[in-house]
């Protein structure tokens, strides 16, 4: 009886032991799904859990000295502006916004990410000046027709709402949403509408718009073309300039989620203290469309963008002839510089083969080919996808609903349909088919598809595509926090597809806002154009002189291309040259220095007592005649296009250079044996 008792127990608790592991099976089984399905097939990115991203930096010396002629050439500040310090607060007389206001100002913006984020300081501007509560601005309209995740609503999906709102307690009254009953005047189309113009006035605003904001206690703005109000206001609007700082600069934070990611991209971009470069083609399809600039490319590649042109002449955006002159736009600077073509002249300026370039500003068109040229004169050029995981992205994103990418086929019509039954029945002799509608021809073409239809209308945006759309936003929010951070700024082009300051003016602008003596070149695409062509027969292989040029040119583009964007992109975009009005001068500074700045960038406001700043350690005496030094000085840090195994000495030698390396000799010396080195 013991014995039977014993089996029987033995067995029970053999089943028990059995069902546990089936329940834990089964529990592994549906995290595993949840997973799967939260992270939409991501989670492979686990399998390498060493490999974060897929960059690793290679250097021809690991150890970067930061103390020497060579370094504060290539990125150190710019002193002559290092006195110009962020002030934008209210100078004078600002009241606080009162409780009761003229109305409802609801905005729906359209376009792109530099679009969204010139418009917004603008919407806040015209709020503050018709005394207005502002509706946060609508950026996507819905979510669900896009394949956006739900979770994040319009300004939400890229922009932090509460902190915007916060920010702007003391300038404009904000809320989230219209009242009930405005909000169904609104679904019901019954609320006034204005379609703003670019740099609308401010008499527009005061004349047209608020007569019928009072009268309807609510209207909407639709700003289709990414600024509604004029760039240079009049002397006694300037607190409306600092206004938009305050709404640049430091309302419109992003998101948490975007915030976060750019910050790791960050950290992963400095490996072992290096600085880096952020480099900008501006290369999209409508901005080389807009400016004729075709024959750039070859094949597949011209004719898209002729294509776009054409649209764009049928629709009033261009005033012009389809065919253009690429080569003569490029000689005259209305065109983009190539990557080969930047990568060339940061090599003639100094920059060796493993310095760190960072392609910004969304996607290039003509895909990776394009970039090849610049992969091959440096070896450090990477992007945000090689600095993130699919998982990080995803997260990004949010929960997105799966969608199948399905064109739909438009159904034969009633007509066509009865006509083709008759035929049938009477059994008559079967007349000619007429032809064949236009249709797409669809080109795969390195890593984006692109198209060219025999039609002047482009095909609907599919779910897929809007909702790529919409992730661009968030990459290049991620690019914009790359490259206003970035120790050196390089734009290819600075106007978008309709004349406007582009991605590339924005982040100028906002360095020259928050670190006015960050370099940042803004080159002359005309004389660079010139200087190219040149050498366009022997591109690898530029001499002393032109290489001296080079340099004399883009060092030259530092200062008077900072003089220069306030003539040019201010009257367009008041964010792309936020001075003279959002700054100040730092006391105790050289007078030479703030003369400079006060007669070119007219900058005459000093800075409140608490902000002075750090101030220099050094002799400003002797910081200034290093800087001569450096100027004329021809050292660089390694051959000109020489391999890394060839140069690979050279540089090493340069980097680690000690204190002797001051002396102008010795310099003038290490560059003629590079020159040397490159044209053997």
């Amino acid at each position: 009886m013991k014995g039977e008792g014993k089996v029987f127990f033995l067995k029970s608790r053999m089943k028990w032991i059995g069902l546990l592991g089936l329940v834990l099976s089964a529990f592994s089984l549906l995290v595993h799904f949840l997973l799967a399905g939260f992270t939409d097939d991501s989670i492979s990115d686990y399998s390498i859990p060493v490999t974060l991203f897929s960059w690793r930096p290679v250097f021809d010396n690991p150890r970067f000295n930061r103390h020497t002629p060579l370094y504060r050439r290539l990125w150190g500040p710019t002193r002559h502006v290092e006195s110009l310090l962020p002030y934008a607060i209210p100078r004078g007389y600002h009241s606080d916004p009162p409780a009761r206001t003229n109305g409802f100002v609801f905005v729906r913006i359209q376009g792109g990410f530099h679009e969204i984020r010139n418009s917004i300081p603008d919407v806040v501007a015209v709020s503050r000046l018709l005394n207005a509560t502002l509706v946060i601005p609508e950026i996507q309209s819905t979510t669900s027709s896009k394949g956006i995740s739900s979770q994040f609503k319009s300004f939400a999906y890229l922009y932090n709402e509460e902190h915007f709102m916060a920010s702007l307690a003391n300038d404009v009254r904000v809320v989230k949403t219209l009242p009930k009953n405005l909000k169904w005047a609104r679904r019901k189309k019954q609320i006034p509408s204005f379609k703003v113009s670019y740099g609308s006035s401010p008499y527009y605003y005061l004349h047209h718009v608020l007569p019928v904001l009072i009268k309807h206690s609510v209207v909407e703005l639709v700003v289709p073309h990414g600024g509604c109000l004029q760039a240079i206001l009049p002397t006694n609007l300037e607190e409306y300039q600092r206004l938009r700082c305050r709404v640049a600069f430091h309302a419109l934070q992003f998101r948490k989620e975007v915030q976060e990611l750019s910050t790791k991209v960050l950290q992963r971009l400095r490996p072992l203290g290096r600085p880096f470069i952020a480099y900008d083609p501006g290369m999209t399809r409508e901005a080389l469309a807009y400016h004729g600039c075709a024959e750039l490319f070859q094949d597949v590649h011209t004719e898209l963008i002729q294509h776009k042109r054409a649209w764009m002449i049928k629709r009033g955006i261009v005033k012009g002839k389809l065919s253009v002159d690429s080569a003569e736009q490029r000689l005259q600077g209305l065109c983009p510089l190539m990557p080969e073509e930047v990568g060339i002249l940061l090599r003639a300026y100094g920059y060796s083969w493993d310095t760190i370039i960072y392609v910004a500003g969304g996607e290039v068109f003509g895909g990776q080919r394009t970039l090849i040229p610049l992969h091959g004169m440096f070896e450090n050029v990477v992007d945000r996808t090689s600095l993130s995981t699919g998982w990080e992205l995803a997260k990004m994103y949010g929960r997105e609903s799966k969608h199948k990418d399905i064109r739909p086929k438009t159904p034969p019509s009633v007509e066509e349909e009865t006509k083709h039954d008759s035929l049938k029945s009477i059994r008559q002799r079967p007349q000619p088919l007429p032809p064949p509608p236009a249709r797409p021809k669809y080109y795969n073409i390195e890593g984006w598809w692109g198209w060219v239809a025999e039609s002047d209308n482009e095909p609907e945006n599919t779910v897929i595509e809007l909702r790529t759309n919409a992730h661009k936003l968030l990459w290049e929010a991620i690019d914009y926090v790359v490259s206003v951070e970035a120790d050196v700024f390089v734009p290819g082009f600075d106007r978008d597809g309709k004349g406007h300051p582009s991605f590339a003016s924005l982040v100028m602008g906002h360095r020259l806002y928050q670190s006015a003596s960050a370099k940042t070149f803004r080159p002359d695409r005309k004389q660079n154009a010139m200087l190219l062509e040149e050498i366009r027969d022997h591109m690898y292989e530029a001499n002393h002189t032109w290489i001296a040029s080079v340099r004399k040119l883009l060092k030259r583009s530092i200062l008077e291309g900072l003089v220069e964007s306030s003539k040019r992109s201010k009257t367009f975009s008041f964010l792309s040259h936020p001075v003279p009005e959002c700054s100040c001068i730092r006391r105790g500074d050289r007078v030479s220095n703030v003369s400079l700045i006060e007669a070119d960038l007219g900058v005459t406001h000093r800075c409140p007592q608490g902000m002075d700043g750090v101030v220099r350690s050094k002799d400003n005496k002797n910081a200034e005649r290093e800087e001569d030094l450096d100027e004329e000085d021809l050292s660089s840090s390694g051959f000109f296009f020489g391999h890394k195994e060839s140069g690979g000495s050279s540089n090493s030698n340069n980097e680690t250079v000690n204190s002797e390396a001051n002396n102008k000799e010795e310099g003038q010396l290490e560059d003629q044996e590079e020159l040397e080195g490159g044209e053997r």
